[in-house]
């Protein structure tokens, strides 16, 4: 089966100096990899170089079997970045912003048709926001905005979903629908790469877990269990910092 994303011994650096370096991360259809990792750890930036966003120093990354700078499908991906607002002062519409995410899908030139229509009202309900459809994006709650904008991402029928910390910031019913949706997209057929601080609710629905350390891929498996002081009750999310704090870690790098 051809993997959906590839990256084989990548590395990139900013002003000279490495950020991240020898990558190597396989993702196949229907999977939901979460990329860990402490601020700084560099975890959006590999995103980012998957998408061809930052340019790599060295190695290769594909994209559904296409090396990447020969890859033209961008249709096939929906991407949403870090925290931005929806609104953006416009008064625009949850429906209008997500009928946005369309776009790609039919043209630019071409009016929109009735599966256009169908696919926006079926992502804006995914998110749980069809009571909302009307409202302007400036009057929901930041949660609210994301996930707008995830079903912005979604109206396109991607085939691979990412986002970039989807619900930093965000409460904790956003998260609960964020989890919900990602769960009916990847049933539907989709794959799902997310970077995350800590996953609260969506750890359910991840199949796989990356955590970065220090500019490598500390660890590639099962979702790491919560150890030391990150294991005492008060502390409730999932945000390895350090390999000693990873069990079962040594021998995974």
């Amino acid at each position: 089966m051809t993997p959906v994303l590839e990256i084989r011994h990548g590395a990139v650096a900013f002003g000279g100096r490495p950020v991240l370096r020898d990558l190597n991360l396989t993702v196949q259809t229907g999977e939901v990899v979460a990329v860990l990792g402490a601020n700084g750890s560099g975890k959006s930036t590999l995103i980012r170089a998957a998408l061809g966003l930052v340019p790599l120093a060295a190695g290769r990354v594909e994209l559904f079997g296409v090396p990447q700078r020969r890859f033209t499908q961008w249709r096939r991906i929906g991407y949403v970045p870090q925290r931005i607002g929806a609104g953006s002062g416009v008064p625009a519409t949850v429906r209008e912003v997500v009928s946005a995410g369309r776009l790609a899908k039919r043209g630019f030139l071409r009016p929109a048709r009735k599966a256009d229509r169908q696919a926006v009202t079926d992502a804006i309900a995914l998110v749980g926001l069809a009571d909302r459809a009307s409202e302007p994006v400036a009057t929901l709650s930041g949660g609210q905005q994301q996930r707008a904008l995830i079903a912005r991402a979604l109206a396109g029928e991607p085939d691979l979903l990412v986002l970039d910390e989807p619900t930093a910031g965000v409460d904790a019913r956003s998260q609960e629908a964020f989890a919900g949706a990602l769960e009916r997209f990847v049933v539907g057929g989709g794959t799902v790469i997310l970077v995350a601080h800590e996953l609260g609710p969506l750890q359910p629905v991840i199949t796989r877990a990356v955590v970065v350390h220090e500019g490598v891929i500390a660890h590639d498996g099962p979702v790491p269990q919560p150890a030391g002081h990150h294991a005492h009750p008060g502390h409730d999310h999932v945000h390895p910092h350090a390999p000693e704090e990873i069990p079962g870690f040594w021998g995974t790098r």
